[in-house]
């Protein structure tokens, strides 16, 4: 599924695609090499061969060490360093591996965190202040959604509000300058059941930061926003769709009629939006379900009804994702993926036709499946888990204060969740200090069966790069390690 260009794609830059011209690729490489005098004629056929090899190699499977792929190629060690260096002499090849089905990996995780050498300070075991700090504010929810990990009627107590939301504020503070989307509202709970959500927005807008929320949208009313004016103080607001009209709701969250509630909130939100002339963003998350990829016809109709509230002002962003790769080794059948193919490609038709300004990300899957290849996501599993974990990436810091390493661990009284917790923020004790001491004092958590569902995609992302560094490195490719960089 090579993409579709007024004019001839180099075969160099898509090389790293199903069905791209692999012979015309390494014809180009080769070219590239002999013109600049890297390499003799007698062999550059070889080596621009074995440099395509790379590409589609990295382009397909990110996380893959150095070491295990010198020896697919069979060269030793100094053949292996050479064709690395001839790798970022060619720009080609670099833009087939961040383009290829695996290109979601690198462009929106790997190479970010690579240029502010986030990783480098996790393998250092260096303590720094973490690079994304995700606040859970949300006291209670108002669904009762089957998949998720919450345990029934949790919740936190409300005379945790006032010193939670003082406790909230001060890590917004301590977070540094420079990195205006360090930090994210979510849960855990609800964030909007915190009446303080709109100050705290207010608060980390005021120090140049530029949170989104990620929430259900059902508390998102006309008088939520009158009472807690700073919500409007955010860079974005990201709705979770449980379905597509009340009985599809009501089915994943318990509750009657809410979706026809959170439809009302999000053509008001976007109305208000348009009046204000405010630049807050609005977005969508949508999961595609086994059997249900027909529904995204119905989606767009959905967001198009909502452009119909605030025409100058249509919805920003979709993400889409989906959960069929939950099969055992995370792979799609022959008919699954045949199925998600067709209806993504009559989505994006529709798309175009209905809403034409709308971004859409497909995360890591998804994409990979648009470009015709199998649809395969990470399998972390407690034998790979960090017993370091990565707190100079990311943390999540709840409404008590507790620093949760793990994305799906901020749950209140959700079993084993508590053994990573990496301390407590609160009078005297700061955020930057409970990493230091959590890094400096070389904690360890050893992982239990069913740890992994504590780890969200972006965690098990983070996991599986420092895992191939490690190996880069102990194999003696510090200098090369991690391959892009």
């Amino acid at each position: 599924m090579l993409p579709q260009a007024s004019t001839p794609a180099d075969p160099v830059a898509i090389c790293a695609l199903p069905g791209a011209d692999l012979a015309a690729a390494v014809q180009g490489v080769q070219r590239a090499l002999t013109t600049a005098g890297h390499v003799g004629a007698d062999e550059a056929p070889a080596v621009a061969r074995q440099l395509v090899q790379l590409a589609e190699h990295y382009g397909n499977h990110p996380f893959t060490p150095l070491e295990d792929v010198r020896r697919s190629l069979d060269v030793d060690r100094a053949s292996f360093s050479r064709l690395l260096g001839f790798f970022g002499l060619i720009p080609q090849l670099r833009h087939a591996v961040e383009t290829g089905p695996a290109g979601k990996y690198w462009q929106n995780t790997l190479l970010p965190l690579e240029r502010r050498a986030v990783f480098d300070s996790a393998l250092a075991h260096k303590p720094v202040f973490p690079y994304i700090v995700g606040l859970y504010p949300g006291p209670s929810c108002m669904f009762r959604c089957h998949f998720c990990v919450r345990v029934t009627g949790a919740r936190y107590d409300p005379s945790a509000l006032e010193p939670g939301n003082a406790m909230l504020e001060s890590v917004i503070d301590e977070i540094p300058a420079g990195n205006p989307y360090a930090m994210y509202f979510s849960g855990g709970l609800e964030p909007l059941t915190n009446p303080g959500l709109g100050s705290l927005s207010s608060r980390a807008a005021a120090r140049g930061l530029r949170p989104t929320v990620y929430t259900n949208s059902f508390a998102l009313t006309e008088r939520t926003l009158a009472r807690q004016p700073g919500v409007w103080d955010l860079h974005a607001v990201r709705t979770s769709l449980y379905g597509l009209n009340d009985e599809e709701y009501e089915e994943t969250t318990g509750k009657r009629a809410s979706f026809g509630r959170v439809r009302a909130n999000l053509q008001r939100f976007q109305q208000l939006r348009a009046q204000r002339e405010s630049p807050i963003r609005v977005g969508l998350s949508y999961i595609v379900l086994p059997g249900r990829v027909h529904r995204l016809l119905d989606l767009v109709d959905f967001i198009a009804e909502l452009n119909e509230a605030a025409p100058d002002r249509p919805v920003d962003f979709l993400n889409v994702r989906e959960d069929y790769s939950g099969r055992g080794d995370g792979r799609l059948s022959e008919a699954e993926r045949t199925e998600l193919q067709e209806g993504l490609l009559a989505f994006e038709k529709q798309v175009s036709r209905r809403t034409p300004t709308l971004n859409i990300d497909y995360g890591y899957a998804l994409h990979s499946l648009k470009t015709g290849a199998d649809a395969e996501l990470l399998r972390i599993k407690p034998g790979t888990m960090r017993p370091s974990v990565h707190p100079q990436v990311s943390v999540q810091v709840d409404l008590l204060g507790d620093v949760y390493l793990y994305r799906e661990a901020g749950f209140p009284d959700l079993d084993g969740a508590d053994r990573y917790i990496a301390g407590r923020v609160g009078p005297g004790t700061s955020l930057a200090e409970v990493v230091e001491r959590f890094v400096s004092d070389d904690r360890r958590i050893a992982p239990h069966d069913g740890d992994e569902y504590f780890m969200d995609g972006f965690d098990q992302v983070v996991t599986a790069r420092l895992n191939q560094l490690e190996a880069d490195v102990a194999a003696g490719w510090g200098d090369a390690r991690g391959f892009l960089r």
